[in-house]
């Protein structure tokens, strides 16, 4: 079989032809086209990393170091001296080729795939045997003619060995299945996409409405709090007024007590009483006694036996500890049970308290 090359420009006129196409042969060898640099003299060089990506191998530098020998490696650089035109340059960098790259030769190569685990080199592996078996026994190794394939040019065709071409269906069927299977991953993973999309749309939208609605009721409660802030300003103002009403009651109540003690006829002097009968005799007359009033009553009896009180309100706060305020009421509370009654204002302007 004469090579057929997919880059001819890599191999110049009138060069050597390989008995094997050398396409199919690296196909069988590492189930993928690589790239190959073909020198003038028909020698063939391969990128190491191209070929050992292809045969599973996961760091090309220590696969070289180890199942290649120096011999049959070497870098770019040092394959391009003697060819290094500007013609060639732009081919290598066509390729993609960097003359840093390490690359092997056609040996380099096959024992990179001899020294490979995966299964898909098993038939290439057994056909370099058989080739080695029959030199070993015949002393040479020979392609049958094939007169159904000549060449364009005259020359002889060959035979490709069962075992390669056996490889190279085996892995065209892989490439296809993997291919299909690549191209139902690629519509699954678009519909998912597709699917992933419409359904973000979704929330979007949901979400959309959400935030109008929020808003809505944002805008509801900033009117509600404008609404109660109106109400406590109008409730504060009613109770200013309610305020005062009571302060004027009160002053009122307490100018009648004072007018109900004048116009009451002074009575019999009473016989000599202790506080605690006093204080007995206003729990008769059902006076409700709290805390507060009592404090207010047992400070006040001891003075009321005794005679007229000059009752300054302070003092009385002073000695119950009560707030001058509810000493104010616990008199009033007094005043109306008729436990005591006003008999006038004294110097400075206080009131004296005496007993009904």
């Amino acid at each position: 079989m004469n090579e057929q090359n997919d880059t001819p420009s890599e191999q110049p006129t009138g060069a050597k032809q390989d008995a094997i196409d050398i396409n199919d042969f690296v196909f069988a060898a590492t189930g993928a086209r690589v790239r190959r640099l073909t020198l003038p003299s028909g020698e063939h060089w391969f990128p190491a990393v191209d070929v050992a990506a292809r045969l599973g191998y996961s760091n090309t530098r220590d696969a070289l170091k180890s199942h290649v020998d120096p011999s049959l490696q070497m870098s770019l650089s040092e394959i391009a001296q003697g060819v290094g035109t500007a013609d060639t340059l732009r081919k290598l960098a066509g390729h993609r080729l960097q003359r840093s790259m390490k690359m092997v030769n056609l040996k380099g190569l096959v024992q990179l795939v001899n020294a490979c685990t995966k299964p898909e080199c098993g038939p290439f592996k057994n056909w370099v045997c058989e080739v080695i078996e029959t030199v070993q026994r015949d002393g040479s190794y020979s392609l049958d003619p094939a007169p159904v394939q000549p060449a364009p040019d005259g020359t002889t065709a060959y035979l490709m060995p069962q075992q390669v071409a056996d490889a190279i269906v085996r892995l065209e069927e892989r490439n296809i299945r993997a291919d299909e299977e690549l191209a139902v991953a690629r519509i699954e993973r678009i519909e998912q996409m597709r699917r992933t999309n419409e359904h973000l749309g979704r929330i979007t939208d949901q979400l959309g409405l959400t935030n109008e609605h929020l808003g809505r009721v944002s805008d509801h409660l900033g009117r509600t709090n404008d609404h109660l802030g109106r109400v406590n300003d109008r409730l504060g103002a009613l109770a200013d007024r309610v305020g005062g009403v009571h302060d004027v009651l009160g002053r009122l109540a307490d100018s009648l007590d004072v007018i109900a003690d004048r116009l009451r006829p002074a009575g019999p002097v009473r016989s000599a009483v202790t506080p605690q009968r006093l204080l007995a005799t206003w729990r008769a007359k059902n006076l409700v006694v709290t805390e507060d009033v009592h404090a207010v009553a047992a400070y006040l009896a001891p003075a009321l036996v005794r005679g007229p009180v000059h009752c300054r309100l302070e003092e009385v706060a002073d000695r119950t500890g009560l707030t001058l305020d509810r000493v104010h009421d616990c008199v009033r509370m007094l005043l109306k049970r008729g436990c005591m009654r006003q008999a006038g204002v004294g110097a400075g302007g206080l009131p004296v308290y005496v007993l009904p």
